[in-house]
């Protein structure tokens, strides 16, 4: 064959090689290729499409230097701190990190917003647009903080910001950002009970429950572990206040021995940057022979407490009898008035037909009873 017929479409181009090296760009339409030209001058033609929107080729820095596109494409070379959006029909295409890249702008509505990362944080509306593409996501890292949670971020171990609930996007590659989120909820810590022992010399464990939210957040990131510093301080404000009751006062007295755990607690909380809502004891666990022997106080306790009462009956009742003889003594028709009622009942609840006459006949009825 002495040629071959090059068809270049309205979409497309021709990048042209001599012997290796690009020369230039050919427009649609047709172009013989002579076979000497081939031979000889080791011409070719690549065809690229434009509806590709990005030139790649091994030689895409000579290609892009010449100045053969500049009716056609877009040439963008990044530096290290630069970052480039690419819109193409109004919609974010790709995010363009540092190197060098050809965009075709012949073909499609191609828009270029070019940026400088000193800023870390990448503040855009459609950040979730960004994160929705391929590029997007290898050029930015993204961080959320979840609901009711604030968080805490750091540039190379330096705390630089505070961010509220939502999705938040840090650029790649320029510092090494971390993320600490802390829970403004209320929180429950239980607090277990370790061997204690009283003012008396008993043994005993305390079991606590601690209610407490976040008041300080720059002042808790800067405790390693503060939910354990937390926990420890509650164990050592159990183990003081403990050592300095007897088991009758701790057992009497809760609310009063809650009430100053939370006091000792409270003012180390505050330091951690917590605070303190309530503290309350749940258990107090006695060993079980302690148990038993106060059992037995108890129903002791009870034993005599029953006796005094049943003592203090007796008496009030013989009071009464005493009052009652004295005021019949007293008072000769109340007293004939007890006989009668005395001499119903007898004949009430007997077979016993009493029949009162003359004086006499009822005093020997009445001897007789």
């Amino acid at each position: 064959m002495l040629y071959e017929t090059i068809t270049i479409r309205s979409f497309e181009r021709g990048l042209r090689f001599v012997r290796g090296e690009f020369t230039d760009v050919l427009a649609p339409g047709r172009t013989r290729l002579w076979a000497w030209q081939r031979l000889w001058r080791k011409v070719r033609v690549q065809v690229v499409d434009l509806r590709a929107n990005y030139l790649v080729d091994p030689q895409l820095d000579v290609i892009a230097r010449s100045g053969a596109l500049a009716d056609i494409a877009e040439v963008v070379d990044l530096g290290d701190r630069e970052r480039a959006f690419v819109t193409i029909d109004g919609r974010l295409d790709r995010v363009l990190t540092p190197g060098l890249t050809v965009v075709w702008t012949a073909f499609g509505d191609v828009r270029l917003e070019r940026i400088t990362v000193d800023e870390v944080r990448l503040d855009r509306s459609d950040l979730s647009a960004v994160l929705a593409t391929y590029s997007g996501s290898q050029a930015v890292e993204q961080l959320l903080v979840p609901t009711r949670h604030v968080g805490l971020v750091y540039r190379d171990g330096e705390l630089v910001e505070q961010l509220r609930p939502g999705r938040y996007g840090f650029w790649k590659d320029v510092a090494r950002m971390t993320l600490l989120t802390l829970d403004l909820r209320e929180t429950l810590l239980e607090v277990v009970g370790q061997e204690l022992m009283t003012k008396d010399r008993v043994t005993l464990r305390v079991n606590a429950t601690l209610t407490y939210r976040v008041a300080d957040v720059v002042r808790l990131a800067a405790v390693a572990d503060w939910s354990q510093s937390l926990y420890r301080e509650a164990q050592l404000a159990l183990r003081g206040s403990v050592g300095t009751r007897d088991l009758d006062g701790i057992l009497a007295d809760k609310a009063g021995f809650a009430d100053e755990l939370a006091g000792a607690v409270r003012a180390r909380a505050g330091e951690l940057g917590i605070q303190l809502i309530s503290l309350g004891v749940r258990d107090v666990i006695l060993p079980g022979d302690m148990k038993e022997l106060l059992n037995k106080v108890t129903e002791a306790r009870k034993a005599a407490e029953a006796a005094v009462i049943t003592r203090r009956e007796e008496t009030a009742a013989m009071r009464s009898q005493a009052n009652t003889a004295r005021l019949l003594a007293d008072n000769p028709t109340l007293m004939r008035m007890r006989e009668l009622e005395v001499l119903e009942r007898v004949a009430r609840d007997s077979d016993l037909t009493v029949v009162l006459g003359e004086k006499g006949l009822s005093d020997q009825v009445l001897k007789l009873l």
